[in-house]
Parts: structure tokens; sequence; C-alpha cells
């Protein structure tokens, strides 16, 4: 007979009981159990960064954390960033600035990039790029990642918007 453990846990705002194994990752709860599966599963070493969800305000790797380990804590994952169905102001950037291609890494960049902004609303360029250095991205090249984190940082709103260059409407 498998031990289980009782956890409680607060995600997007919802609070969700469960019984989990203390073997079990959170990204597999998250996905298996409570089926927000915008949460990816990539290297499960925490190198990728696919999997980053907000955890207490931070950012982390839900597949190098114990479910049990996220007992009593609170959660957002990707599907917790827009509000009433309408895309949040960093999700709204990286569609305007072409941030995201096959769309893996675009749940862990944008907990990532929000967890980040929330902590420096007015960030550099490099301050951006040394924050989602974890994030591993084979499509973009990370400008348009960058421009576009930049573009939704509240600190930075009312300076010109940039645009990245080289797409197809330019």
């Amino acid at each position: 007979m498998k031990k289980r453990v009782e956890i409680s846990l607060v995600v997007n705002g919802k609070r969700y009981d469960a019984e989990v194994e203390p073997r079990r990752s959170l990204v597999d709860v998250l996905r298996e159990d409570l089926d927000l599966t915008g949460t990816h599963i990539g290297c499960e070493h925490g190198v990728c960064g696919s999997c980053t969800v907000i955890m207490n305000g931070a950012s982390v790797r839900s597949c190098l954390l114990f479910a049990v380990q996220a007992d009593g804590h609170s959660f957002v994952t990707v599907e917790g960033l827009a509000k009433d169905g309408a895309l949040s102001p960093l999700q709204e950037s990286f569609y305007r600035h072409h941030a995201l291609q096959c769309g893996f890494c675009t749940p862990g960049m944008l907990t990532t990039a929000q967890a980040f902004l929330d902590e420096n609303p007015s960030p550099t360029a490099d301050e951006v790029r040394e924050a989602i250095s974890g994030n591993i991205c084979r499509c973009t090249g990370y400008i348009p990642i960058v421009e576009a984190i930049l573009d939704a940082a509240p600190g930075l709103q009312g300076r010109a918007p940039m645009r990245s260059s080289g797409g197809a409407d330019e």
C-alpha cells in the first residue's frame, strides 16, 4: 500500500485539497490531478524552465518541487495570468511582439517574466535577459521575448513601444 499525504494549496485563486504520494512532483499534480496542463514538462531537472510557476510571488520550477512541499502555499500557473477571459498585459505583449513560436517554453517564460515584473516594474533589457536566463527557448532567439517583457513593464509605460525587427509586416 502506497502512503498518501493530504495537502492543501491555492492555485490561481482556488483552494484544492488532495491526497498525494510523497514522491510526486508539483508539476504532475498540476497537470494530472488539477487538469492545469498549461504548465509544461520539459527536462524534469529544473534546467529548461518550461515548468515554471509562481509560488507565493516567486518563480519556481514545479518539476523540482514535491507536491507535499506545496502544502499551504499559493501558486499561479499560466492559466491564472488571464483574468475573466482577457489576456494579461504581459500575454498581450507577447502576442504583439510575436514572442512565441512553438509555444512550448511560453508558459514558463510568462510566469517567470510576471514574477520578475512584479518585483521589478522598471527593468532594463539586461535585467530582463538575466531574469529569463534560466528559461530555454529554441525558436525565438529571445529578442522578441525581451522586447515583449519591456513593453509590458508597468514602470516603463508611456515610453515609445519597442518593436521587433524583421517581422513579416515590416
